[in-house]
C-alpha cells in the first residue's frame, strides 16, 4: 500500500506541480493480475485499483490499518470499470457488469475479486473511509442508481450523473459515491466549482483517450493550482480545496465523498469570475 501525506492549506501555494502531484495524486491504479492500493491522510481514505487476471484477488488488510482484516473498522465502495467480475463477500457471490457498484459494509470479513474473462479483465476502482456502524452489503446495478441530468452543450458542461451508493439506495456511514458521464462536446466537470468543507472527495478519471488530460483545478478559490491528470488515476480533495477540471475531451469520473453529512447537494459554489 502507498502512502500520500498531503500539503495544507498553508503551504500548497508554493510548491511545484510534481509535488502536489505526490501529495494528492495516485500513481496508476490498475495493472493486470495486480491490486493497487493508496492510503491518503484526507480523511484516511484508502483508494483502490483491482485488476483479477487469471487468479482472484483478496482484499488484504495492513499493519498501518491495525486491523485483523481490511474492513474490520471501515466500509468501502467498488465501482467496475471493464469486463464482467465478481465480488464474493464472505461467501455471497455479487455479479459486477461495468458500471456497476458494490458497496461493502462494516466487519466484511473476506472479500475476493475476481474477473469473468481473463483477456477482458474486471477493473474494480476502490474507494474506502473509516465506518461508526455496521450497516448491509448492497449490490447497485447502474440501471438502479439515480440519475441527474445537469449542465448543457452550450457552457461545454452536459452530463449525467449516477448515484450509486447514497441514501435512500445504500444505507452507508459516510461514503457517497457514484459517476459522472460527460457528453460528447462537453469537457467542463462540477461547474461552478465548489468546495463543501464538511466533506472531502477523491476524484477518479477515466474513459479518457490515452494522449487527452483533465487540466484539474485545486485549492482555495483565491490561489487556484492546475493540475494536468491523465486516465485512470485518481486526486484527493480536502475540504478547503475547489475540485473541478475541464479535459482535452470528454470523460468520465468517479466520485466519492466522506466527511460530515451525505447530502449531495450540500455545496459551496464559487462563481469562475470569483477564481484567482
Amino acid at each position: 500500500m502507498d502512502f500520500m501525506f498531503s500539503a495544507d492549506i498553508r503551504s500548497y501555494k508554493t510548491m511545484r506541480n510534481d509535488e502536489l502531484r505526490d501529495a494528492f495524486v495516485t500513481a496508476p491504479l490498475f495493472e493486470s493480475g495486480k491490486i493497487n492500493l493508496t492510503y491518503t491522510d484526507v480523511d484516511r481514505a484508502v483508494i483502490g485499483g483491482i485488476t483479477p487476471a487469471a487468479e482472484p484477488i483478496v482484499l488484504p488488510t495492513h499493519k498501518e490499518l491495525a486491523a485483523d482484516y481490511f474492513c474490520q473498522r471501515r466500509e468501502a465502495g467498488v465501482i467496475n470499470i471493464g469486463g464482467e467480475g465478481v465480488i464474493t463477500v464472505d461467501g455471497t457471490e455479487y455479479p459486477m457488469n461495468n458500471r456497476d457498484s458494490l458497496y461493502i459494509a462494516k466487519e466484511s470479513q473476506e472479500v475476493v475479486f475476481s474477473s469473468k474473462d481473463e483477456s477482458n479483465p474486471a477493473k474494480f476502482y476502490l474507494a474506502s473511509y473509516p465506518a461508526h456502524r455496521v450497516t448491509k452489503t448492497v449490490h447497485v446495478p447502474k440501471s438502479k442508481a439515480k440519475f441527474i441530468e445537469l449542465g448543457s452543450q452550450e457552457t461545454s458542461n452536459e452530463r449525467t450523473i449516477f448515484q450509486s451508493i447514497r441514501p435512500g439506495i445504500v444505507d452507508s456511514c459516510q461514503l457517497v459515491m457514484g459517476i459522472t458521464e460527460l457528453k460528447k462536446g462537453s469537457v467542463w466537470n462540477t461547474k461552478p466549482p465548489h468546495t463543501h468543507f464538511r466533506r472531502t472527495e477523491v476524484y477518479m478519471y477515466f474513459d479518457l483517450p490515452k494522449d487527452e488530460k483533465v487540466f484539474h483545478l485545486m485549492g482555495e478559490p483565491t490561489e487556484v493550482r492546475t493540475l494536468p491528470i491523465e486516465s485512470e488515476v485518481a486526486i484527493a480533495s480536502p475540504s478547503w480545496s475547489i475540485h473541478s477540471g475541464v479535459g482535452t475531451s470528454n470523460y468520465t469520473f468517479i466520485w466519492a465523498m466522506g466527511g460530515e453529512n451525505q447530502e449531495f447537494d450540500d455545496m459551496d459554489h464559487i462563481e469562475v469570475s470569483a477564481l484567482r
